[in-house]
């Protein structure tokens, strides 16, 4: 009696904890599926430059990528897959392509064949139709400091090396006054340009509008961190630390400037670039002309900033970037804005003596700011450091004051505040016109068309070809031997090519050793793998490669060794449990993808379904809110009943009567339009996106439960593969102690 209550409660408590954990696992993805919606009502799911794109057929769900990503909440785990939540925050970093380990996330441009803000470039970064006018930077449409920096150097590099093998210019005073290159922009791509053009001994100038140079990173605000991977830079070689703050950065860029008495000027301001009968370029800014054979601009993507076009924006009191905020004590300041340059300088203002600060932004949340500035923002409103207005907008900016239009469900109220200070901050006008004027085109056809990112499927093809091939080859070896391997055990050691084949000499030995080698190789890949071993040799997708083909090698190799016969020994036992992982591993990596990619497309359905009800709600009659307002109330809660807010044994139940609560629900939706004088085309529409709704909710739910239990499936896995190291290791040992007097049990071993 004592043991089988000892054993049910066991079970009971196992029970209640898998539960629990599976609870707040369904909670967790709720949130996250909440997040990645309310991106998208917002715009924010799609970045503006690059982003990832993920092929649900291939992702197995380990999560690699959502740790290597430095921003968070860019990418999600839903239903044991990884989806992109919020878009807006990748910064083109591409540690996730990297490190997935079986290729399944493309970081791309998004729409890139639509967008006409994109230039049309070579492979050398040379505007097409414009010989000798290069781009670097943002400008291109990439916006991680480390590829300015490499666009920069590889110009530097093209420009060398056509001036090397052009005509030598003439002597007299006008060409002697051309430049070999003119980079207008001393931010990331201009100084590596400019370092690069040094180290080739060009004539070359920098120009940039700022006195002090820098670029956007010069506009960030203090501490911010700006630079978060190695980089290297021409002269200097590598810059090895993991990440960089802003002012680490500038003090460093200054400091080799210096060292390298860089010609940069300050305070010229771009504004044209004309091109001469004699193909000579003449860079034009607001103090002055530069001729040069070869241009590059660097100027970045945010041109001037944004303005809202309101009265008194033009009052000293308006600034469009914070430097410094220690400049700003006891003052009331109204930051307008919702990025993190935004979140930052109200941040940064509200840590000031004195300081009442107010952050105005339109929208009803924030939606581009990363994770750890919302954390920061709530923290210092929660201590009243800090007021947060969503839906305002700022209508007027007055001497002392400022008035705002707030929306709520009730419409709007226009309030004013005390002011002194007003930092817009929403963004600028890309450089865009300035660069058609100066032969930069952004003709889509002209650019290399961006192919579309596609399913490739699960590999099931290439890896059963592989697979095939490589047992097809130790098939014909076993069939070439086929005398010794074919012979009864008792017979083998009167054969001739005994000494060659036995497991414990020749090359039968040796198959034993490779083996050994093989799986050693394939467990490396949980080190590649984890996170905290700090193993980063080689990229996770080689290392995924290599972890299949090396399980299929040591398999055959295994058997090679046994000679064809393993026994009931511990090196036969070790055999067969890498035989049963080989078996796990190939049932994990294909049919338990298949089963999260299958929920994850009724979660996209069911954004399908989402959309449809809002479209079909916004041409409703204004007559018709208080319907509308309830049908999509009871729209929603028939997709979060379906989907996470009932049990597994719940959603068994609701099979029985799920359809009953389902018809009820919409019966009383159709009587409330009646009632209402709704349109009955328009009921009929909306109860039958309802049923659509309920059916994708109700499927995407079984297949997640579907998912949890095979879920199981990869400790198994797991387990045999701890199995068979213990039994490797064993018949390892065994081998070594008794060596040649066991041959014969040896040969019944892998």
């Amino acid at each position: 009696m004592s043991w089988t209550l000892l054993l049910g409660l066991v079970c009971v408590l196992g029970a209640a904890l898998v539960a629990l954990q599976r609870r707040r696992e369904l909670g967790k993805m709720q949130a996250t599926v909440d997040v990645r919606e309310q991106a998208a009502r917002a715009g924010a799911d799609g970045a503006l430059l690059q982003h990832p794109v993920v092929d649900l057929s291939r992702c197995l769900g380990c999560a690699t990528c959502v740790a290597a990503c430095p921003e968070q909440d860019v990418l999600g785990m839903i239903h044991g897959q990884v989806m992109v939540v919020n878009g807006a925050r990748c910064q083109g970093i591409a540690a996730c392509e990297r490190e997935c380990p079986v290729g399944a996330i493309t970081v791309t441009l998004s729409n890139a064949d639509e967008r006409d803000d994109i230039p049309a470039l070579s492979d050398d970064l040379e505007a097409i139709g414009s010989p000798g006018l290069f781009l670097a930077g943002e400008v291109t449409a990439h916006a991680l400091i480390k590829t300015a920096i490499g666009h920069g150097a590889a110009v530097g590099a093209t420009v060398a090396e056509r001036v090397r093998s052009a005509p030598p210019l003439g002597t007299d005073g006008e060409d002697a006054a051309v430049l070999d290159l003119c980079i207008v922009g001393a931010g990331p791509a201009g100084l590596a340009c400019s370092l690069e053009a040094k180290r080739n001994g060009l004539n070359f100038l920098t120009l940039d509008k700022e006195t002090s140079f820098g670029g956007t990173v010069a506009k960030y605000p203090r501490r911010k961190l700006v630079l978060t991977q190695p980089v290297d830079m021409p002269i200097y070689g590598r810059l090895n630390a993991s990440s960089y703050s802003k002012e680490e950065l500038m003090e460093f860029w200054h400091r080799i400037a210096s060292e390298q008495h860089l010609p940069i000027q300050g305070g010229e301001v771009f504004e044209r670039l004309e091109r001469n009968a004699m193909g000579t370029y003449v860079v034009h800014t607001a103090t002055g002309s530069y001729a040069a054979r070869n241009v590059c601009l660097a100027l970045g993507r945010r041109g001037v900033p944004r303005q809202l076009g309101i009265p008194g924006e033009e009052l000293p009191k308006v600034a469009f970037g914070l430097l410094d905020a220690n400049s700003y004590q006891g003052r009331h300041v109204l930051v307008v804005g919702g990025g993190d340059s935004a979140a930052e300088a109200a941040l940064a203002l509200a840590e000031q003596p004195g300081n009442q600060v107010t952050l105005s932004y339109r929208k009803e949340s924030f939606f581009r700011v990363r994770p750890r500035n919302r954390e920061r923002i709530d923290e210092a409103v929660a201590a009243s450091r800090l007021q947060v207005l969503f839906n305002s907008q700022l209508l007027a900016v007055h001497s002392d004051s400022v008035e705002l239009a707030i929306s709520d469900a009730s419409g709007n109220d226009a309030v004013s505040l005390r002011n002194d200070e007003v930092f817009i901050m929403v963004g600028g006008t890309p450089p865009m016109e300035l660069l058609r004027r100066s032969g930069v085109s952004f003709d889509a056809t002209l650019r290399e068309s961006t192919s579309a990112v596609h399913e490739q499927g699960s590999g099931l093809a290439q890896a059963l070809g592989a697979g095939f091939a490589l047992a097809l080859m130790a098939l014909a070896w076993a069939l070439y031997h086929r005398d010794y391997y074919g012979a009864p055990s008792a017979e083998r050691a009167a054969n001739l090519k005994h000494d060659f084949l036995r497991p414990a000499q020749g090359l039968g030995l040796w198959f034993g050793i490779s083996a050994l080698v093989l799986i050693c190789v394939n467990l490396m890949y949980l080190l590649r793998r984890s996170s905290s071993a700090g193993f980063r040799w080689g990229s996770l997708q080689t290392w995924m490669t290599s972890h299949v083909a090396t399980g299929i090698l040591a398999l055959l190799c295994a058997m090679l060794h046994g000679a064809m016969a393993p026994r009931d020994t511990t090196g036969g036992h070790a055999f067969w449990a890498l035989a049963l992982l080989l078996v796990t591993g190939a049932i994990g990596r294909y049919f338990y993808a298949w089963v999260p990619r299958a929920a994850n497309g009724r979660e996209l359905a069911l954004d399908e379904v989402k959309t449809k009800l809002g479209w079909m709600s916004e041409e409703w009659d204004q007559g018709q809110q208080k319907f509308r307002a309830s049908v999509r109330n009871e729209v929603m809660g028939l997709i979060e009943l379906g989907q996470w807010q009932t049990s597994f044994l719940g959603r068994v139940r609701g099979l029985v009567d799920g359809h009953r609560k389902r018809n009820r629900i919409l019966t009383e939706i159709a009587q409330r339009g009646q009632a209402e004088g709704v349109p009955k085309e328009v009921i009929d529409k909306t109860i039958g996106i309802a049923r659509d709704a309920h059916r994708s909710a109700t499927v995407a739910a079984h297949y997640e439960d579907l998912r949890a239990v095979l879920n199981s499936w990869r400790y198994l896995h797991r387990w045999v593969a701890l199995l068979m190291v213990l039994l490797v290791v064993a018949h390892v040992i065994y081998a070594l102690i008794y060596g040649e007097t066991t041959g014969a049990v040896l040969g019944s071993g892998i």
